[in-house]
Formats: structure tokens, sequence, C-alpha cells
């Protein structure tokens, strides 16, 4: 935690001193003065590990880290986003940006792991496979289902279809005009939309995280078959994922409600009319917002499920 803490402390110190934003919404840069809470969580981290050296562990220890892991979850979000982008382009639009949400996400992990330190006393056994509360496997299913209005929606336009006022040609040229990957147009040339293939990925992520049989490595890896998976192993990704798509669909759906209330005015972007705009909004936005809700449940649940426990 103190090597975490000195190093994204440091950089956020470096970019405040410098007048280099850490912080985006969306490809805007936010104010500099941001940059001192980063540093703050940092300092607060590395604050914490010197007082437990000096004293022990404090009866505020375990809040002030959780407090500090969930500022930090701030300064990751956006890093899925990053990932896509860097899938469809070979770019990020800030290479800062982007460094700080992969340090803010090493924060979660780190800052979660310590405030968590000392919890179980004793000798401890693993929990074992065992199947998430019938809550869990819900919220799953819902998750699941709001994909399929993207996935048929992103279908349409690969297929050569005509949604939204915008057929599968004209998606393709917005795509090349955005400056999407070779392989990216590829894919969708053949009829391949990489985000509902990205969609699927994350359902099986999903199912990983609620089942017994998303715990061990399956039959056709012979050399792996039967072993326990690491837990960081689904955690990790279903962290990034669920600190990206739950606020950004939250947040968003906040928006296009306000949005289709007349309160605000959605810009049309490359659609024909502002209807058109708040479908498509409304149809991705609302996938995001279910699934990352979701995959937020199933991640604590799995992480509940496979912790190691006092014997």
């Amino acid at each position: 935690m103190a090597g975490w803490a000195l190093l994204h402390g440091g950089f956020a110190l470096v970019c405040a001193l410098t007048g280099v934003p850490l912080l985006y919404r969306a490809t805007e840069p936010g104010p500099v003065g941001l940059d001192w809470l980063v540093v703050a969580v940092a300092s607060c981290a590395a604050a914490t590990v010197a007082a437990e050296a000096w004293k022990g562990a404090r009866p505020g220890t375990r809040l002030l880290l959780r407090t500090a892991c969930a500022l930090s979850a701030v300064s990751a979000f956006g890093l899925l986003m990053d990932m896509i982008t860097l899938a469809v382009s070979q770019r990020v639009d800030s290479a800062v940006a982007a460094v700080n949400h992969a340090l803010g996400m090493l924060g979660v992990v780190v800052l979660g792991a310590a405030s968590r330190s000392g919890a179980s006393r004793g000798p401890t056994a693993d929990r074992g496979s065992s199947v998430a509360p019938r809550r869990i496997r819900l919220a799953a299913y819902l998750g699941t289902a709001a994909f399929v209005p993207y996935a048929a929606m992103k279908a349409t336009w690969a297929l050569g279809g005509t949604f939204a006022g915008l057929d599968g040609a004209q998606v393709l040229a917005i795509s090349r005009r955005n400056g999407a990957s070779g392989l990216w147009l590829t894919l969708e040339s053949k009829g391949l939309d990489a985000t509902a293939l990205l969609a699927v990925l994350g359902v099986l992520l999903l199912f990983g995280l609620t089942r017994p049989w998303g715990l061990t490595f399956p039959r056709w890896t012979p050399v792996l078959h039967g072993r326990r998976v690491p837990r960081w192993l689904p955690l990790a990704p279903a962290l990034v994922g669920a600190a990206t798509l739950a606020p950004y669909g939250v947040i968003g759906a906040g928006y296009l409600a306000l949005g289709s209330a007349g309160v605000l005015t959605v810009p049309r972007g490359d659609f024909p009319t502002e209807s058109d705009t708040l479908l498509v909004s409304w149809i991705g936005i609302g996938a995001f917002a279910v699934y990352g809700v979701a995959l937020l449940l199933a991640a604590r649940s799995y992480w509940l499920r496979t912790r190691p426990a006092a014997v």
C-alpha cells in the first residue's frame, strides 16, 4: 500500500504542480485543482501506513481506508472506456488520464484489501465453490436481459439494416471517420460488431461470478482442469467494469431522463433527429446501467463467498 501511495501521490503531485489535469469529463479536461484530491487520497493512505507502523492499527483505520478506497474509485472511473478506445483506435484520448485511471483501480484493490486485513483471526479455510444467493442470480439475469436490445441494435447495423435513421453503411463510415482500427472495421464489415462481442464476454463474466463452474478451470484445459481460479482473475475485470459502467450508466440515465423530459437539449450527434439520439442512447446507457449494477453486486457476492473463513 505504501508503494502505491508514493507512486500515485507522486504522479498526481507532479501533474498538479505542472498544471496537467488528471480528471476528464468525456474528452474535456477537468479543473487542475481536482488533482489535489488524488494527492490527498494517496497522502491519507501513506499516513495510515505510517501510523500503523508507529502505533499499530487504530479503531478508525478501517473506516479511513474504506473512504480512501471509495475516493480512489473516482480516479479509476473511465478505465474501461480507455481500454475500449485503445482497442478501437490503438490510442487513448489522454495518456495522463489513462495512467491515472489505472493507478486509481490499483488503489481500489490495494486499499480494499488493506481495509479487510486482520478481519479474520486464527487458521483459515476456503469456503469452497458455492452458488450466489437467489437475488444475485436474479440481478445477473436482469443484467443479461438489458443487453438484448443493445445486441439487436448493433446486429441490425452490422448486417446492413437500418435503425434510428442510420443504416449499416453509414455506421461503418462513422466508425472509419472516428478513427476505428482496421480490425474493428473488418469485424463490422463482416457483420460482427465488436461491442456486441464484448457484451457477450461481459455476460460470461457476470455468470462466472455467480455459478460454481466460474470458480474452477473448465475441462478443455487439461493441465489446469479442476484447479481453483485465483480470486483476482475474475475480480480484476469485474472491478474495472463495475467501477466504470455502474456510475456511467446510472448518471447517464439521469441525464437522458432530463433530456427526454425537455429539461436539457441532447445533441443529435450523427443521428437525423433528437428522438433517434435518445432512442439509441437509452438502449446503450440502459444496458450499461443495469449490467454495471448487476456486475457490482455479483463481484461483491463472489468476494464474500470466496474469501478465507475462520475455522
